[in-house]
This record gives structure tokens, sequence and C-alpha cells, in this order.
């Protein structure tokens, strides 16, 4: 790998989480200048705008939260208990970036302001209903899933629900919300499963919530970021 491509990936690793954390007009490229070390010129040389900037900052973040939440997914052999497993893992696993959840921070900062990254975020969210639609229909065909179950459904509910919890959970400053979209969505999976599985286990309710970058509330040391 060439020296400038290698200082390119150095530039979009740093930046990455302070717009992660700060959103596209917070960040400004004074922020990425003292993170980087370099001046305004180096950034230019390998960037054209704040915007391309921004644009490789959420590819990487975005790789590397879907990473964390679906490495080792392979090694499950039943569609089903990938599904569970995945959303085991976005519950429990905090983000790998300052700031939360990458898609959401994405999809609600581009909402009125910027269509790169308002695209980049509608494909993410469209990838990740793929990736659950195909494991749904997986399961359809290994008899694990209900023939008349509809994937789209199944995915667009289970994102739905997963990133609604964590925006309340932010708010609240609390981890129940996705603990109850944990049972939930347990709950939705027995009723989808040609044999249904056991109750839902409980889960403690005493941890604080993740802290993205729109939160309100006050958090103690042992948050847990999504």
């Amino acid at each position: 790998m060439k020296k400038g491509e290698i200082t390119r990936q150095r530039i979009v690793a740093l930046a990455a989480p302070i717009f992660n954390r700060n959103g596209y007009s917070g960040c400004s490229m004074q922020d990425v200048m003292e993170a980087t070390g370099l001046e305004k010129g180096g950034l230019y040389r390998h960037f054209s705008s704040k915007e391309e900037l921004a644009a490789e900052a959420f590819r990487y973040a975005l790789k590397t939260a879907v990473k964390v939440r679906t490495e080792g997914l392979e090694a499950v052999d039943s569609p089903l208990e990938k599904i569970r497993l995945y959303i085991r893992r976005f519950v429990e696993l905090p983000s790998p970036l300052p700031g939360g959840c990458p898609l959401l921070n994405t999809a609600v900062d581009s909402d009125d302001g910027n269509p790169l990254l308002r695209k980049l975020a509608f494909d993410g969210f469209a990838a990740w209903k793929a990736r659950i639609c195909v494991l749904v229909e997986d399961g359809i065909r290994r008899g694990e899933i209900r023939k008349s179950v509809a994937p789209l459904q199944i995915a667009n509910t289970i994102i739905a629900t997963l990133e609604g919890s964590l925006l309340l959970g932010r708010l609240e400053g609390s981890r129940v919300p996705m603990h109850d979209a944990q049972s939930s969505l347990d709950l939705l999976l027995n009723v989808i499963a040609t044999r249904p599985g056991t109750r839902p286990r409980r889960v403690p309710r005493t941890q604080t919530a993740d802290s993205g970058r729109v939160s309100t509330a006050r958090r103690s040391p042992r948050t847990i970021r999504k």
C-alpha cells in the first residue's frame, strides 16, 4: 500500500469518531486537523472537500459497526438463531465508535441538510434490511420459519424496534427500552418460528443507557454505548 493511501486511511479513521459524535455541521476541518496533526493543505491533498471526507468517515464507521455485530455469525447454523444473536449483540455490545450508532446518527443529521450523507444512510439501512431478509428467507427454506412470513416486514420491524429503542434509551438515560425491545423481538421470533422456543429470559434493568450525541440524560461511568 502506498504512503498516500495509508495517510488517507489514517485520516478517515481519526475523523470518523468526530463526525459520528458531532455530526456533519458540528465537525470542522480544524477539528480534523487537530486530530490528525495535519495542516489544511495536507487534508485537501487527500480529500477535495469536507463532504467527501464525511462520506468516507461514515463508510468507515458503518463498516466497523457492522463487523462488530456480525463477526462470527457464520459459525451459527440456524438462520433463526443468527437473527437472535444479532439482536442480542446490538443490545449488549457497545458501539465501536464514540457517539453511538452511525446509521441512526447520520440519518438524523442529514435529514434536512446533506443529500450525499442521506443517500449513504439510506443505502446502509437497505443493506441491513437485505441481510435480515436473506436470513428469514433461508429460515423459511429450511423449515425453521413459517412460510406465511414476509421477510421484508420482519426486517423492517427488527430495525425499527432496535433503532427506536436505542434513541429512546439515549433520551431517557436508560437501558430499559433496549431490553424491552429485545424481549419483544424474542417474542416475535417465537411467533414466526415453526417450532416456537421458550419464553424470553427477563433482562436486568440496572444498567444505564448508551451515550450517543443526541442524549441529554446524565450517565454514570459504567455507561454502555451503542
